[in-house]
């Protein structure tokens, strides 16, 4: 087994808190240091006790706004190890710009349904912890559909099976994975890794060109 994973868990309503705490270490998979319901807190405990990434609700008190964005780009600031993992109940690409609008590196964007799925939450903040990036699908397909309505975007020059796989990528999965999902030979996914950057023209980034893949849209439609 994978070495539990150290969190702190930060959300305002007692027993979404509760039950999410109890269900990650239910898991076997993560300790949850400290569960905390406000940014103020949120930011203490990570100085105290240093996890190895941090789950957070973007709407917090005392405003009820983007708290949880806000303490992101703080925590990030001041140790930038510590990976993040917001959660948010706006599917609106706007609001996941706004978290990655400086750097992909170690931050998460996903829907609150991500509670309903442990398997895909745990990835996800192992995935953070480890300074990778994950977009969630269903904000992903809601770009897609968006974009590829979009004369202008570069998405209409993508194929088919090049949308299923920049959905796979958002999601923060390895090559392995995507294979895996979409039932493709190792050549032929490398392949269309290749194209889809090639067409929406990004630059040989070493590490996080996959989820630069998706910020692409975000930031050329972003209101």
């Amino acid at each position: 087994m994978a070495e539990r994973l150290r969190i702190v868990l930060a959300e305002d309503n007692y027993l979404v808190r509760e039950g999410t705490r109890r269900l990650l270490e239910d898991s076997g998979e993560v300790e949850v240091l400290a569960a905390v319901g406000n940014a103020g807190e949120l930011r203490d405990a990570v100085r105290r006790l240093r996890p190895d990434a941090v789950l957070t609700d973007i709407r917090m008190p005392p405003g009820h706004h983007m708290e949880g964005t806000e303490a992101a780009h703080a925590i990030q600031a001041e140790h930038p190890g510590i990976g993040v993992a917001v959660l948010s109940q706006h599917t609106d690409e706007s609001y996941a710009f706004a978290l990655l609008r400086d750097g992909t590196a170690g931050l998460a964007y996903l829907l609150k349904d991500r509670l309903g799925d442990l398997e895909d939450l745990i990835r996800a903040l192992r995935a953070v912890a480890r300074g990778g990036s994950v977009i969630d699908p269903q904000v992903v397909d809601a770009l897609v559909a968006r974009r590829t309505r979009t004369v202008t975007s570069p998405l209409t020059a993508l194929t088919p099976r090049e949308l299923d796989v920049l959905r796979e990528m958002a999601q923060g999965k390895t090559n392995a994975g995507i294979e895996r999902s979409l039932h493709l030979s190792a050549s032929t996914l490398e392949k269309h890794v290749n194209s889809i950057f090639g067409k929406l023209g990004l630059a040989e980034e070493p590490v996080h060109r996959r989820v630069a893949a998706v910020l692409t849209f975000l930031r050329e439609h972003r209101d």
